[in-house]
């Protein structure tokens, strides 16, 4: 009788960090991009999607291709959409400088209608870090709709990407909403048993600029105050080691987790 919709949306609504919106995401397309590549998040994903030659696969929320580009190389063709104009854009200067030709793109969001835009059932339908949505059954009914074989989902484990103590250190509680286990629970009273998995968040602790080390906690922290921001910086100063060769290593302790929910149709 628990009612894991309403949990959900609770829950979202005391989160200490906003949704982003399309030009939050177009803004910080050609940043997402870079700190994306060669992460082994993206290997450990790649083995529990598995898929054939012949398969089709569907990337909703695909960002600037973090998956998308790698499955073009294993499978017939890729759809990616993104309800961001600038993160397609990435993900089509990427493929174009790759060579990659069956990525097909659309600018579409969950709450579309995927059908009138003729996006057609894929073999596999994969949603990676993309379900802040504000109705998640609605979400996970549609993915699942879309996919033919196999749905593959990955979400926060905790408090995922947004690091405590960085929240601590400016003077503010942090809040990271619903996480992986809603999910699961809705999967449940859908009829759906999920495979559960879990993979470790990579966090760079090398930057070749001080300027870049800081910008990779920035985006955790909006509208900072005068007085936040130089605790901020404090932090940052204990944290940050400069090396003999002239990048810099960022000290961390935090350790964040997403969970692999998966399933066969």
């Amino acid at each position: 009788d628990i009612d894991w919709e309403r949990i959900w949306r609770d829950s979202r609504l005391k989160r200490s960090c906003r949704s982003k919106g399309r030009k939050d995401w177009d803004r910080k397309a050609p940043s997402f991009a870079k700190r994306n590549m060669g992460s082994s998040y993206i290997d450990r994903l790649l083995r529990t999607i598995d898929p054939a030659a012949g398969d089709t696969v569907l990337d909703v929320g695909a960002g600037p291709g973090t998956l998308a580009l790698p499955l073009a190389g294993m499978v017939r063709q890729v759809t990616a959409i993104d309800f961001s104009t600038g993160m397609l854009e990435e993900l089509r200067a990427s493929a174009g400088r790759q060579g990659i030709d069956n990525i097909v793109t659309v600018h579409a969001s969950w709450e579309d209608d995927w059908q009138e835009l003729g996006i057609e059932p894929h073999d596999i339908a994969v949603a990676s870090r993309s379900l802040s949505v504000d109705d998640l059954g609605a979400a996970l009914a549609k993915l699942a709709g879309w996919a033919l074989k196999k749905v593959v989902i990955t979400d926060r484990v905790g408090s995922g990407p947004f690091d405590p103590e960085i929240f601590a250190a400016v003077g503010r509680d942090l809040d990271p909403g619903p996480d992986y286990i809603i999910t699961v629970n809705m999967l449940y009273r859908m009829g759906i048993n999920a495979t559960v998995d879990y993979i470790p968040a990579e966090y760079s602790d090398s930057y070749a600029t001080r300027k870049e080390a800081l910008e990779s906690c920035l985006w955790m922290l909006e509208d900072l105050s005068t007085s936040e921001r130089e605790r901020f910086d404090a932090y940052m100063a204990e944290r940050l080691v400069k090396e003999d060769d002239g990048s810099w290593r960022l000290l961390r302790s935090h350790a964040p987790k997403w969970a692999v929910i998966s399933w066969n149709k």
